[in-house]
């Protein structure tokens, strides 16, 4: 499956992928700029979405409408800052939502 692959997070996340010739949307922590940054890459028919763990909270509201939707793959990965645990349960559910179990129970 050929598509595009789309980074949204904080400037420093998103530098190396926009090395890598991947379209990146830098924004900054506020609620409004990732929500619209957010509801542009789903409108641009991005295959993977790869969003920054710090920021992830404030996306999730326009992503959680395509959770079961084959595309955009939406992945959250942690950044240098301390983990939230927000990665982890967003991976939780996606393996729960493939196998039927929650592999990470108690994680």
């Amino acid at each position: 499956m050929a598509g595009k692959i789309a980074v949204l997070g904080g400037t420093d996340f998103v530098m190396p992928f926009s090395a890598l010739g991947v379209d990146t949307y830098a924004v900054e922590e506020t609620a409004g700029e990732i929500a619209e940054n957010a509801e542009k890459i789903i409108s641009e028919n991005y295959a993977l979405v790869v969003v920054a763990e710090n920021i992830a909270a404030e996306a999730e509201e326009v992503f959680s409408a395509y959770e079961d939707a084959p595309t955009p793959c939406i992945v959250v990965v942690p950044f240098t800052t301390e983990s939230e645990g927000f990665a982890t349960q967003a991976l939780g559910q996606v393996l729960k939502m493939a196998t039927g179990i929650d592999i990470l129970q108690g994680s």
